[in-house]
């Protein structure tokens, strides 16, 4: 006896409805079917062990129900957390998901754009450090659909491409200024990675904080590396090179970065928050578990990669099709006791 894959047919048959419902029901487009109904659909599928031919479907449809997803850097948690996000609803929505990781590196964002162009799939949410919306033309004349997560925002008028950016200035002047209220004067800054967006408007937010306070700045208080603990830990340790007169609080523009410094901290045999004063942004779950436990600024990031799967497949089925949309991310401020 040969065994033979369940077919829509069969389910139809079995749960004693046509397929045109199985079919709403398998693409969540089953706003007409009762709750019993969905159930005996869900039931059939259950005990026939029937697996959508996602082949077939595609060729029916035109449409994959594939959606990439490009992030800098998978081991930051930040990422995994906004992918989470993206996921939940890519499950919700009956979509497949595939992730790229450019590892904060130019080519291989290029690699992954290039990537994405070949791959079939129906719209991408890209988090990219070196490319610019204009780069992204080639990727619409193929159809693919594009929410872009921003470090600010961006006039997107003529494009259909969605933007959900973060207020990156804000959130590095109010971490900057919470350090001011507690009476700091002198504060340095672990900036990240030289040339990328977040570094850029972070460190716009941190002067502009030092500016409105009438503090002044030492350039050595500003420091580079990578978006890492290793990259957090050597620029601390390069301003804990100038001896004398050290800043009294530093601003991490993210908690890796924030972690790594707090290592090079208590290596040099000083206290935090007593000696100095650290803050960093994104609330990773690390945050809440170091000692002392770091204060931080919390982007919400899970609900940000939420709203972008929202954003990208109201599109990919043409729930919207107007110009390009703008989504404001929120962030609060979460203090706790390393400043």
């Amino acid at each position: 006896m040969t065994n033979r894959r369940p077919t829509q047919a069969d389910v139809a048959k079995l749960a004693g409805v046509s397929q045109t419902v199985v079919s709403q029901i398998l693409n969540n487009n089953d706003i007409s079917v009762s709750d019993g109904t969905r159930q005996r659909v869900l039931d059939a599928i259950d005990q026939l062990g029937y697996v959508p031919n996602k082949s077939a479907q595609s060729l029916r449809s035109q449409k994959t129900r594939t959606i990439a997803c490009v992030i800098p850097d998978i081991t930051n948690p930040y990422y995994p957390a906004f992918q989470r996000g993206v996921q939940k609803v890519t499950i919700e929505q009956n979509f497949d998901l595939f992730v790229y990781d450019t590892e904060e590196n130019e080519e291989n964002e290029i690699r992954c754009l290039k990537a994405i162009q070949s791959s079939g799939v129906d719209g991408a949410i890209l988090v990219l450090f070196h490319h610019h919306i204009d780069d992204l033309t080639p990727l619409l004349k193929q159809g693919i659909h594009l929410v872009v997560l921003a470090s600010s925002f961006l006039d997107i008028q003529d494009s259909e491409i969605d933007i959900i950016y973060n207020r990156n200035d804000e959130m590095a002047e109010l971490a900057t200024n919470y350090l001011i209220q507690k009476g700091h004067t002198k504060i340095g800054m672990i900036a990240g990675l030289d040339e990328t967006p977040p570094r850029k408007f972070r460190e716009i937010g941190y002067l502009k904080a030092l500016e409105n306070s009438h503090l002044p700045l030492d350039q050595m208080c500003i420091q580079g590396g990578d978006f890492t603990e290793k990259g957090g830990y050597e620029a601390m340790q390069m301003i804990l090179d100038m001896e004398e007169d050290l800043p009294t609080a530093i601003f991490a523009a993210n908690d890796l970065m924030a972690l790594g410094a707090m290592a090079a901290i208590r290596e040099a045999g000083l206290s935090i928050p007593a000696d100095i004063a650290l803050i960093g942004i994104d609330d990773i779950p690390a945050a809440n578990l170091v000692y002392p436990r770091l204060t931080t600024i919390n982007q919400h990031q899970e609900q940000g990669g939420m709203d972008a799967a929202e954003m990208l497949i109201s599109r990919i089925q043409g729930q919207y099709t107007g110009p390009g949309r703008v989504l404001e991310g929120s962030f609060e401020l979460i203090i706790r006791e390393s400043a």
